[in-house]
């Protein structure tokens, strides 16, 4: 039976892997810091098949203690501090957990386990405002914000040590990748869940920013599907992970409130203090490599991603409005 230990198990990505893994005969083991030990909604469902150790990535000790009891052959790390306006408002936590907490990982696999494979949470935003649309695994990094900064310190510091000490150690570029276990903060999510609850009466408006702001939007069970992928090949390397196309918010409003039979044209308001200052240039992953090496593409397309998220949000407010106690159903879909 082999041995995984992930991080940020309790997030979106977390979650489905945990589940990914487990289907496969992994003995699954999440690291979860003391503070958020009650913030296991995503993953309740599995309660009885992960092992919980606590640890947290701005101590190397504990996280050397962690990697000593699990003996892990796999380590993903999903871990950090991702969302972006919060990465303004504090950018010194955000380097700490986003960039020196992946330094401090890499030591700890260096020392404790340098057999295991390690699988780290790149990001898009890395390359912040390309020179060049689609990117690549070639394409320059150029972030604008202290959370793409932190991603590609953390990129190149896995780069390094799988060089430096021949650790096997890959990156996955992740574009925007969503699923009903979305934090309703981020836009995608936001918009499937107002329009399940303009529909169901729960609201009357949608505020959102730039509509003419694209994305390239993937479901995060696919995403996580290429995760597993990367550490199963002979050879470590890094690869995009994304849809290989984008959609405007536009777009997505359009299909979000047709799919419900609403004219979203009366609902959605524009207001200019959702739009993002650092608003990246045309992000758009070329899935090129990923496709021929390790034959990896997106089972879902962007209009059965919204209808899945859509049909998730219906079926909780729908419950929720009748009984509230049930509020965590839509985590176990």
């Amino acid at each position: 039976m082999k041995k995984a230990l992930i991080t940020g198990l309790t997030g979106q990505d977390g979650s489905y892997l945990a589940e990914l893994l487990i289907a496969k005969g992994y003995q699954v083991f999440g690291l979860v810091r003391r503070s958020s030990g009650g913030n296991l909604d995503r993953i309740g469902h599995l309660s009885d098949r992960i092992q919980i150790l606590s640890g947290d990535l701005l101590d190397q000790t504990s996280l050397m203690d962690v990697i000593t009891i699990a003996q892990p052959d796999e380590i993903y790390n999903l871990a950090s501090q991702s969302y972006i306006p919060t990465s303004w408002t504090q950018p010194a936590l955000t380097a700490e957990y986003t960039a020196l907490g992946v330094s401090r990982l890499l030591e700890a696999i260096r020392r404790c386990q340098p057999d295991a494979r390690f699988y780290q949470a790149s990001s898009s935003e890395v390359f912040g405002a390309p020179d060049s649309a689609p990117q690549d695994e070639r394409t320059a990094f150029r972030p604008r914000n202290p959370y793409g900064v932190a991603k590609a310190y953390a990129h190149w510091m896995t780069a390094n040590y799988r060089t430096q000490y021949n650790l096997y150690a890959c990156c996955g570029i992740t574009y925007t990748h969503e699923s009903p276990r979305r934090s309703a903060e981020f836009v995608f999510r936001k918009i499937t869940r107002t329009a399940a609850q303009i529909k169901l009466g729960l609201a009357t408006e949608l505020k959102l920013g730039n509509l003419d702001a694209r994305r390239d939007w993937c479901y995060a069970k696919d995403a996580v599907a290429a995760m597993w992928l990367m550490l199963q090949q002979d050879e470590p390397d890094d690869y995009i992970i994304a849809s290989g196309e984008t959609h405007s918010v536009r777009e997505l409003v359009e299909c979000a409130f047709n799919y419900v039979g609403l004219d979203w044209q009366q609902y959605v308001k524009v207001d200019s203090a959702f739009y993002r200052a650092d608003e990246p240039v045309q992000l758009i992953g070329n899935i090129d490599k990923i496709q021929t090496k390790l034959h990896w593409q997106p089972e879902y397309s962007f209009r059965q991603l919204v209808e899945l998220m859509l049909e998730s949000d219906l079926q909780q407010l729908g419950q929720e409005s009748i009984d509230p106690k049930i509020r965590l159903v839509s985590q176990l879909n």
